[in-house]
């Protein structure tokens, strides 16, 4: 149970909140590369600020402030030319640094004395990278920390995807979820299967949990009635990376991104080993999706793949958890654990120095391994026929169709789906073929 005063410093991200500037130390995801195939600039919200996200004409990504520095006008109205972001009310134009570089009126009007005003009008800006697929933002004070390449990002003879969705509550309720164990057994088995009707079905009980510590956030352990030490369950633990991260096993990451007080965007980067006999592939494009969180035929929670169950739990609790109404039990020792290192983390900040996970060396940051040797079990494409075995196994597990091949987001689109079947050397099902 935490007071009312606690919860709202673990919640609130705004700009100068004590977590808003905690958080702002870190290197969040906010778009995809392939969204800008079809697009040069998209609006976006990160931490309580409104913001603009666009390519410039040589292929740099700037993400500047919403509002032109000459009216207040809306930038993701503009559009992006040679000069870079242009206002769609007077044509002030704004280069990725956020320096104001074209003013048509006055330029023309003023010529070379117009130079010193215009570069008063400079906006903020905050730098971008480019990783694995995604476009990544920090919003902290310079110099930025490096961007950690996580050793998923570079496993060989995979298809990756990448998908978003945004979930009406508070960043924090979603990231505890990464240190419950116990729900994976009652949430995502004994609830998977009694939505598919499978009312006799009973998932094996946790007996043990372990939580510990490791140099880049937490793990957890566990035990349950049908595995021993020597099972994935407890030798490949599922990690939690600072502040904001889950690795769960060794083939996908979960970002919840702090949209504000109020939202969080869920970043999802999957990856699946192809089969053997489709050895050596190398994938050239990381498509992109969003997926639905709300039937729209009902208006309630989608139920079925993993993650969207996990929003029902998300949201459930309101859209900021009240945290000096609950009752903490011996399941949630990691939550008590992740909450006493975000008190830590503040104090950090607050002192002057790194949060914990933050990354200064570029020769530590260029690839990340995990704290095991999990890597060649991910990585290493199974025989067809196993593969087609395990395929089966998750669509069962979880209650999918027979032509769905994603577990974790409802929703897939078409166009993914028939990368993942070509990737994969599938044949395309029904919901894939071209009309």
């Amino acid at each position: 149970m935490l007071d009312a005063e606690s919860n709202k410093l673990l919640t609130e991200v705004g700009k100068g909140t004590p977590m808003g500037e905690l958080l702002r130390r870190y290197w969040h995801p906010i778009a995809a590369v392939t969204e800008f195939e079809s697009q040069d600039l998209k609006p976006v919200r990160l931490l309580g600020e409104d913001l603009v996200l666009f390519r410039s004409r040589e292929g740099h990504y700037g993400l500047v402030q919403r509002q032109c520095a000459h009216r207040r006008a809306d930038l993701s109205y503009g559009w992006v030319d040679e000069a870079g972001l242009r206002c769609s009310y007077h044509g002030w134009a704004y280069d990725v640094s956020g320096a104001c570089v074209s003013q048509p009126f006055e330029d023309v009007t003023r010529g070379e004395r117009n130079q010193r005003f215009r570069d008063s009008c400079r906006i903020t800006a905050y730098p971008v990278r480019e990783m694995a697929g995604l476009l990544f933002a920090y919003l902290g004070p310079l110099p930025s920390p490096e961007l950690p390449r996580w050793e998923l990002f570079d496993y060989r003879n995979g298809f990756a995807q990448i998908i978003f969705a945004e979930v009406p509550c508070n960043w924090l309720q979603a990231v505890e979820n990464d240190l419950d164990p116990v729900h994976f057994e009652w949430l995502h088995a004994n609830w998977s299967a009694r939505q598919a009707g499978r009312r006799n079905f009973r998932a094996p009980t946790h007996l043990k949990i372990d939580v510990f510590e490791w140099e880049f956030g937490f793990g957890y352990r566990r035990i349950l009635e049908d595995t021993t030490e020597a099972d994935p369950v407890w030798s490949q633990p599922r990690l939690h990376l600072m502040p904001n991260i889950f690795m769960p096993g060794g083939e996908h990451l979960e970002y919840r991104v702090p949209v504000d007080d109020h939202r969080t965007l869920s970043v999802v980067w999957a990856w699946e080993a192809v089969p053997q006999d489709r050895e050596p592939y190398v994938q050239t494009r990381i498509p992109h999706w969003y997926a639905p969180i709300q039937d729209p035929a009902t208006g309630r929670w989608i139920t079925t793949h993993i993650i969207n169950q996990d929003t029902v739990a998300w949201v459930g609790q309101g859209v900021i958890a009240d945290r000096t109404a609950e009752r903490l039990a011996s399941s949630d020792v990691g939550i008590v654990a992740l909450r006493r290192r975000l008190r830590q983390d503040l104090e950090a900040v607050a002192r002057g120095q790194d949060p914990s996970g933050v990354v200064r060396d570029p020769d530590k940051a260029r690839l990340v391994r995990w704290p095991d040797n999990r890597r060649p079990l991910h990585e290493r494409g199974l025989p067809r026929a196993e593969w087609l075995r395990q395929l089966e196994g998750r669509r069962r597990r979880v209650g999918i169709g027979e032509d769905e091949y994603f577990i974790f987001y409802a929703g897939q689109p078409p166009e993914v789906r028939r990368a993942y079947e070509e990737a994969m050397g599938l044949a395309p099902t029904p919901r894939t073929q071209p009309v």
